[in-house]
């Protein structure tokens, strides 16, 4: 009885996501006020610079990254595409990942992510104008856009990885908002622990105080309210060492009314052991 309850939540959830549209969901969350680059309490500039604190700090090396649940974005690897040779992206939605493709072939996608590659130029310590580098060394590591369901699992085909596993894991707003509840969150933190090698890393950026967001005009999705302290008992129970746990806490003008979210939490995490 509990597994066919278990089950039917993740059929609910799935089925919320059939009508997600990419571009209204770019629209909500990565346009100005939540995306103001000229604002140091702007949600989008802090999650850069908690990404790209991460990546260069040292500890964070290999050859393959995996972006779980890419979404239709692509700032969470703006950095890592430096450290990296080898990016992945994933999405469980084919029209997330047709967004992705549009960007990834050059031609065109529904947001301009020209400031994005400025900014983090910026935080590299160079000229914004590099930004054209940037994007074509983005696009040249980026060897794939895969499916995943991080319920499964197995959550990628078993060819997709070397069998060593990825060197690091990044995935934002993703787990929280495919959960039907807490224990499905942190099963499927167990889950994508499978994708990455012993002692690499995970880097996971999350909502904290959220119990639902719009993936599009009136496309309601129910999300796992979270708090700090259920974020690193996860992570614990799954597996992982938590190096650093940040967390943002909205103003009030970034309560634009497409989501009740309070907070964003951003984790350093490494694995320790297999689940």
């Amino acid at each position: 009885m509990e597994e066919k309850k278990r089950e039917d939540g993740l059929v609910a959830m799935a089925a919320c996501y059939q009508r997600f549209d990419p571009a209204a969901y770019l629209q909500y969350n990565y346009t100005p006020p939540r995306a103001d680059f000229e604002r140091k309490d702007s949600i989008v500039p802090w999650k850069l610079a908690c990404l790209h604190r991460a990546f260069n700090e040292g500890d964070v090396t290999g050859e393959l990254l995996v972006d779980v649940g890419s979404g239709p974005t692509l700032y969470q690897v703006l950095s890592g595409c430096e450290v990296f040779n080898k990016v992945l992206l994933t999405d469980f939605l084919e029209v997330n990942r047709q967004e992705l493709r549009h960007w990834l072939q050059d031609e065109g996608c529904n947001l301009d992510w020209t400031p994005y590659l400025q900014h983090v130029c910026k935080l590299e310590g160079r000229r914004p104008s590099a930004w054209t580098e940037k994007a074509a060394k983005l696009r040249e590591v980026i060897t794939d856009i895969l499916p995943i369901d991080v319920h499964r699992p197995q959550p990628m085909a078993l060819d997709a990885l070397p069998s060593s596993g990825a060197d690091c894991l990044v995935s934002c707003f993703c787990l929280e908002s495919v959960s039907p509840d807490l224990a499905a969150f942190t099963r499927a933190l167990g889950h994508i622990g499978r994708l990455l090698r012993p002692g690499g890393h995970l880097l996971l950026i999350g909502a904290l105080g959220e119990s639902y967001y719009f993936g599009g005009p009136g496309v309601k999705i129910p999300v796992v309210p979270l708090n700090e302290a259920q974020v690193c008992e996860s992570l614990k129970e799954s597996g992982y060492t938590l190096i650093r746990l940040e967390v943002y806490t909205l103003p009030q003008d970034m309560r634009v009314g497409v989501d009740d979210v309070t907070g964003v939490f951003f984790a350093k995490a490494k694995k320790i052991k297999q689940k």
